[in-house]
Order: C-alpha cells, then sequence, then structure tokens
C-alpha cells in the first residue's frame, strides 16, 4: 500500500512543481535567481550559520524539489546534485539552472533509492531542506540511505518543521495537539488543493499522504546508522505561514507565533557526520 501513497504524492508534486516555478512572479519567485547571480533561497541563508564554509564541497540535496535551495548551495560553492522523485520538477530545476547560469547535476528517484542511482560514500555533505521528512513513511530507512551516501568524515544537514508543529491541528482554536507526534504506520490522509505558496490554479491532485516522525526517533534513526550528532537547534520560527492568521513574518522570511512566540518549537536542524 505504501507505493499508492508515494504514487498519490508524487502526482501531487508533480503538479506544485509546474505552479512552484510560474515567471508570473507566484510561486517561488524564481526569476529573482535569474536577474540576480547572487540571490539565494531564504531556506539557505537562515541555514548558512549552522552550515558554515561549503565550497569544494560535493554535496547532494535530497527532496530538491525545483531546485532554488540546490542552486543556492552551489552559489555558496558546494559542488551540487539534487535528487527528487518528480519528473516535473526536476525539468522545472534544470530549466532553472540553466536560466541563473548555475552548474547543477540533477537526478530523479525516490529518496529511499538514492543509494542505488548515486555513488555511496562519495558525498562530503548531505542537505536536505524543510517540508521533505513528512513525505517519507520511514525514518529509519531514510538514515540508512543519508549514511551510505555519506563519505568518510561527511556531514548531514537537515532543517525541517518540527513534529511538534506536525502535530497540530490548525482548524481548532489555540495550539491543539490533535494528530500523532510519533512515527506511525499509517499516514495521515489530507485532500488540499491549495500549495503553501501563492500560486496561480488549485490542484487537481489534491490528496497526499504524510508521516510525522519524533525527534528521538529521528535522532536514534542517525546514531544506529554509525553517524555522530554535532549540533541539534530547535527554532521559534519557520519560512511559510503555516498556522494562518496565528504567525507574524520577520525581516528574513521566516514567520513566528504571534502570541507567546516562545511557547513552542516549530523547526528544527540537526547537524550529523560520519567518522573519518
Amino acid at each position: 500500500m505504501t507505493s499508492e501513497y508515494i504514487d498519490a504524492n508524487r502526482a501531487n508534486w508533480d503538479e506544485r512543481a509546474t505552479l512552484h516555478a510560474a515567471r508570473d512572479g507566484s510561486g517561488y519567485g524564481v526569476q529573482r535567481y535569474v536577474a540576480d547571480a547572487q540571490a539565494l533561497s531564504d531556506v539557505v541563508r537562515f541555514d548558512q550559520p549552522l552550515l558554515g564554509e561549503i565550497a569544494g564541497l560535493r554535496a547532494v540535496h535530497l527532496q530538491c524539489h525545483i531546485g532554488t535551495d540546490t542552486l543556492s548551495l552551489a552559489r555558496l560553492g558546494a559542488r551540487m546534485t539534487g535528487l527528487d522523485f518528480s519528473e516535473n520538477a526536476l525539468t522545472e530545476a534544470r530549466r532553472l539552472a540553466a536560466e541563473a547560469g548555475v552548474d547543477v547535476e540533477f537526478v530523479q528517484s525516490d529518496v529511499r533509492d538514492a543509494a542505488t542511482v548515486l555513488p555511496r560514500e562519495s558525498f562530503d555533505l548531505v542537505y536536505t531542506g524543510i517540508g521533505a521528512l513528512c513525505w517519507l513513511p520511514s525514518i529509519t530507512e531514510w538514515a540508512g540511505v543519508v549514511a551510505d551516501l555519506l563519505a568518510p568524515g561527511g556531514t548531514l544537514h537537515i532543517r525541517e518543521g518540527h513534529p511538534v508543529l506536525w502535530s497540530l491541528n490548525e482548524e481548532l482554536p489555540g495550539l491543539a495537539l490533535t494528530f500523532p507526534y510519533f512515527e506511525q504506520t499509517d499516514p495521515l490522509e489530507w485532500d488540499d488543493e491549495n500549495t503553501y505558496v501563492e500560486v496561480s490554479a488549485p490542484l487537481s491532485a489534491t490528496r497526499t499522504y504524510e508521516w510525522n516522525h519524533g525527534i528521538g526517533e529521528i535522532v536514534t534513526a542517525l546514531l544506529d546508522r554509525g553517524l555522530r550528532l554535532d549540533a541539534l537547534v530547535e527554532h521559534d520560527s519557520l519560512p511559510w505561514e503555516a498556522l494562518p492568521g496565528r504567525m507574524t513574518p520577520r525581516p528574513d522570511g521566516e514567520y513566528a507565533l504571534t502570541e507567546q512566540p516562545s511557547v513552542m518549537p516549530l523547526s528544527y536542524t540537526i547537524r550529523a557526520s560520519r567518522p573519518a
């Protein structure tokens, strides 16, 4: 049954990719990466202090979508490969990279199969951006892929929406935890014609399936695969308005709770490394 869930998610992301890559100013506003050779995504700009110097590193961005973060990491000097399961997303990513004059390799694959289509133990940096892990049924399986891709001494960098956030029901008043915090075999099912940024048309492939993963489950999965935890930082913001009407934008493109912004974490960063 898991393959049916993944197929439905892929159909949804194929549509999102086309809408997110629009050249009319909607979606991700991708024209700015073409117009400004120094432009970085807000996500990567936020990550920079914990990313550190990445120039010259061989890096892979798992679940890269239309490649705005991948392109941004390449502009910081990394030799980038982007991987995604959506054919449409990679078509748009290649188009954007070409228009922006940035050299990035893009590979189509389900992230669970990444170590079979990419060279194993060859990446100095494995990067995963925000909003990725909830689409994966098994965090243990994902951690195994990361460990298989990392070269000795290599580093995983992930920033992600906090599992407490994914447990909230935004339709209820207050901050109501109603959805599972811990990984479940069966996913949560959603039916929504909207995406998380302003786009020019509603989605038609509206049904999606998601899995939450607790912080302890994520850290333990990485440790069990022999990685070393180097940093775990929780943040009071994230780069989209996850709780409409309850959040305030910040100058850096992040959104925080309008009331009591310190009451809960909204996202986190993990850095882990494979011992040399």
